[in-house]
């Protein structure tokens, strides 16, 4: 009984192993949970919000963003500095594999400038992600008033 019970517990963990290795790997980070802040009409500047997951097996450092409905835009994030909310660019942002970067009103953000238009609920923004290496990553985020 022992016997075909260890056996049973091996031919099951050889499965998990195998089922583990055919699954498809991730070739890109994701942009989960995005949305673009809703903007009044003479509004020259908005935000974009998210979670950056990198589902790859290696280290992806971003270092651009850019989008064709806005003339700028940059990662930054909001520091208090002599109590005060300030915002800070950054330059880059590492993902290790399997980690993610919570982009969030009053922390990290996209800050997006100089509109080419106005954007109404429902529209979407197209945001490119540039990588270190030189890989580019494209998102459809919606605009949402929250």
């Amino acid at each position: 009984m022992k016997k075909k019970i260890r056996g049973l517990v091996v031919a099951g963990l050889v499965a998990t192993v195998f089922l583990a290795a055919c699954q498809p790997r991730a070739t890109a980070p994701t942009f989960d949970q995005a949305w673009v802040r809703a903007m009044p009409p003479s509004a020259h500047m908005t935000a974009a919000y998210g979670v950056v997951r990198n589902g790859t097996d290696a280290p992806v450092t971003v270092v651009a963003f850019a989008s064709p409905a806005f003339g700028d835009v940059s990662l930054h994030r909001t520091v208090q500095v002599d109590g005060m909310a300030r915002m800070r660019e950054v330059e880059s942002l590492t993902l290790q594999p399997g980690e993610t970067a919570e982009l969030e009103p009053g922390g990290l953000h996209l800050m997006l400038m100089m509109p080419a238009a106005s954007l109404a609920v429902g529209d979407v923004v197209s945001l490119v992600m540039t990588a270190a290496d030189g890989r580019e990553f494209r998102f459809e985020v919606p605009v949402e008033q929250r």
